[in-house]
């Protein structure tokens, strides 16, 4: 279901794309604007996982570093079919973890010294695992298409806003796009309705990365009671997070200021920790 969902949001969004294009951007404006976006979003699935280690100051560790952690992490790889990927920790208190890479042969999984702190040996694994099932799930691929199309809709509206600055299209784009109250409509509403659909998009990704994570570790609960932690940890311990980042983290960093779900990146915890023990037990657990 996960992935029907997702296919079904990928091709609103290539469908909003092309129409939002059609109106008020032509066909000129609508190829530049992908070109552009698509030029970004491939240097951000080139080098995003760099960028990122780097931005939270991972350290890269070795199995005689880090002998519990790598060793885990190996399992779980193992049972995965993954490649081992690099094992990076982070110095903050905040209990979190992400992984990146472009596909399974780069891959990298993150955890923070704050997480390693306040799990046990199976909630360690649960959280693992989750982020072994972004990388076998080719997440951050999904994701940067998301990006890119969710972004040549922005570049479209804003290519719309400086025409009708600077005098509007030529007369030949005229006879490509709709009405003028429809093309001003859509670029207030459009970039709004992109962000939202990516922003669904990631938080189905997530609901996939529990249920792989948790066929993975082959212990549900273990995710469950981890999240459960994260969860409240996250909102006592600050972390110095970037917002463009924090979908990555296994648990929103930035959720000490809450914002409305529709708006948010990772789905409700309460929702993903039902989910988990539903697998677990064999029988709904929500009310």
């Amino acid at each position: 279901m996960n992935v029907l969902k997702t296919g079904v949001l990928m091709i609103t969004l290539t469908v909003m794309f092309l129409a939002i294009g059609a109106l008020i951007g032509g066909k000129s404006g609508m190829t530049m604007a992908l070109i552009i976006a698509f030029g970004m979003n491939f240097f951000a699935y080139w080098f995003s996982d760099k960028i990122v280690l780097k931005m939270y100051g991972a350290r890269e560790v070795t199995e005689a570093e880090a002998p519990e952690l790598y060793g885990t992490v190996t399992l779980l790889a193992q049972r995965a079919s993954l490649p081992m990927p690099k094992v990076y920790i982070i110095d903050q208190d905040q209990p979190n973890a992400f992984a990146t890479g472009r596909n399974p042969q780069n891959g990298a999984v993150a955890v923070t010294t704050g997480i390693l702190q306040i799990l046990t040996r199976d909630e360690l694994e649960g959280v693992l695992a989750h982020e072994l099932a972004h990388i076998k799930h080719r997440d951050i691929l999904v994701g940067t298409i998301a990006a890119t199309i969710a972004g040549a809709i922005t570049y479209l509206a804003q290519i719309a806003q400086w025409g009708m600055i600077f005098g509007g299209r030529s007369s030949d784009e005229e006879g490509e796009g709709g009405s003028p109250i429809a093309a001003i409509a859509m670029m207030v509403v459009g970039p709004i309705a992109a962000m939202l659909i990516q922003m669904a998009i990631s938080r189905s990704r997530e609901y996939g990365a529990d249920a792989g994570g948790a066929a993975i570790a082959g212990n549900p609960l273990g995710l469950s009671k981890a999240l459960e932690k994260l969860q409240m940890a996250s909102q006592r311990i600050p972390m110095e997070a970037n917002g463009a980042t924090a979908h990555m983290f296994i648990v929103n960093p930035l959720s000490g200021g809450s914002l409305l779900r529709l708006f948010s990146t990772h789905p409700p915890i309460e929702e993903r920790i039902a989910r988990l023990e539903e697998l677990a037990y064999g029988r709904p657990t929500r009310a």
